[in-house]
């Protein structure tokens, strides 16, 4: 063994290497491919979403490559650690679901008054860019943050953002938007291959297949229209060999309507974020408490927020920290966050080649809302999932169904906001705002209810903070809560 490969960490805390261990080649490689693997569709999905819904098309072979390419670049900084920024783990960045909506609404906005495609891309990029300091100046106050974003105000937000998706799955599943063929029985045929497909391998015991369900889901799908006739790749040829990656290749344009819904999600993230960081951290058996978790949650909650906006100056949207990476390491035994090194240099290289994002930009409507149908309703579970482990008593119930009234009314009867001043009218269409505000504003005045929980009873947002700001909590023998099991469900 060379003086550059640490011997393995002992098998009873269950990692073959540990967080600083330097696994060999063969080992480090394997991991990082199966890391690759596992997050390589929650990568790119979020970008051929906004691409196909905004009509963006000639553009999404670059988006592609740029989303893969920052994705390297921020899992480096993450697990690299540059001073204070970066948490020093094996966590794998990528790009968010959670903004998807708002950033569709941002993009019809400036469709809506005629702008182009540079337009529609530099508004959203250039409200990316700022929106991403508001991670960064939270990441310092994350303790703080939980008296604003209560568990009951991230669930209501996060189940809105789920449900508000479903829309844009049903429509892809028909056959996209704008077909002439809408509803046709190929099109639901085909979406409900890729649905069963995921559906079964996830109830099988193998975990590597369940990992890889969507994957193999939107493989066999995209394989199927093809012998169907419904892919044709003869555009391929005029695609560039290699991607250049230019600073703000759109230019540089900014709007406070369409800034306000993206910052509300970025209000939220921090604390969605901290649960994973927590989580990596105790699967890779690192401190859950006491200085060094605090200053590893900072780091990377500061790593996630300058991420996101060195990915909207690279072109594609915000980053956030992947929970799905978590799976991956109980799967491999492999903590080692030098692996991470290799897994931002396959997705940099990745990245560079537009040829990967042209071959995925033709993958039929039916065969990516199949999958979608799945992600977006996954997210909004999460989000009832983190209401129901808050506590839906008579407070919470009363927040929670007035804010997803609030939201989705919007979203159904938009002719409800045709009367107000046109500012207004951009700033709440968006049912994630609506949703948001009311979430908020009924959380700080209505007052709180005052009750017992049972040892069973568990909010995996509220732990976490409660850890982070009193870190002696668990040196006073109470067990530190298992957030990693709340965390490892999320998608």
């Amino acid at each position: 063994m060379t003086a550059s490969e640490k011997a393995p960490a002992p098998r009873h805390n269950d990692l073959i290497y540990g967080l600083d261990d330097r696994p060999h080649l063969t080992a480090t490689v394997f991991a990082a491919l199966q890391h690759v693997l596992a997050s390589f569709v929650g990568i790119i999905t979020p970008t051929l979403i906004m691409g196909s819904a905004l009509g963006l098309q000639s553009e999404v072979p670059y988006l592609i490559s740029m989303a893969l390419f920052v994705s390297g670049l921020g899992t480096f900084v993450q697990a690299r650690r540059f001073g204070p920024v970066g948490s020093g783990l094996l966590c794998l960045q990528g790009t968010s679901f959670s903004f998807i909506s708002v950033i569709l609404s941002a993009g019809f906005m400036v469709k809506a008054r005629g702008g182009g495609t540079d337009e529609i891309l530099s508004t959203i990029f250039g409200v990316c860019f700022f929106a991403a300091f508001i991670e960064v100046v939270l990441s310092q106050f994350i303790g703080k943050l939980r008296m604003l974003i209560t568990p009951v105000v991230t669930g209501t937000i996060i189940t809105l953002m789920g449900l508000s998706l479903i829309k844009v799955a049903m429509t892809d599943i028909a056959g996209g938007f704008g077909a002439t063929d809408l509803g046709a029985a190929s099109h639901l045929a085909l979406a409900a291959l890729v649905l069963g497909t995921i559906v079964v391998l996830n109830r099988v015991d193998v975990p590597f297949l369940r990992l890889g369900a969507i994957v193999i889901g939107l493989a066999l799908g995209y394989a199927v229209a093809w012998f169907m006739g419904q892919v044709d790749f003869a555009s391929l040829p005029a695609v560039p060999l290699m991607s250049v990656p230019v600073p703000f290749k759109y230019g540089f344009s900014f709007d406070w309507v369409a800034f306000v819904p993206v910052a509300v999600i970025f209000l939220v993230s921090p604390l969605e974020a901290a649960g994973d960081l927590t989580a990596n951290s105790m699967i890779s058996r690192q401190p859950v408490k006491g200085p060094l978790y605090i200053r590893r949650i900072k780091s990377g909650l500061l790593a996630d927020g300058l991420n996101s906006a060195m990915a909207a100056v690279f072109n594609s949207m915000p980053m956030v920290t992947f929970a799905q990476n978590n799976g991956v390491i109980q799967l491999t035994g492999v903590a080692s966050r030098y692996v991470a090194f290799f897994i931002a240099g396959l997705l940099v290289v990745l990245g560079l080649f537009p040829m990967i994002g042209a071959v995925l930009q033709l993958m039929p409507k039916p065969v990516l809302g199949g999958a979608e149908l799945v992600m977006f309703g996954t997210v909004a579970v999460a989000g009832i999932k983190i209401l129901a482990e808050a506590g839906l008593h008579r407070r919470n119930m009363l927040i929670v169904a007035i804010s997803l009234g609030m939201g989705l009314g919007v979203a159904a009867v938009p002719d409800v906001l045709r009367e107000l001043p046109k500012a207004l009218h951009n700033i709440f269409e968006s049912p994630i705002t609506v949703g948001a505000l009311c979430a908020i504003v009924l959380n700080i005045f209505l007052p709180e209810e005052f009750i017992e929980l049972e040892e069973d009873e568990f909010d995996p947002e509220a732990s976490v903070l409660q850890v982070m700001q009193n870190p002696d909590v668990a040196a006073k023998g109470e067990p530190v809560p298992p957030v990693v099991v709340a965390q490892l469900n999320r998608p």
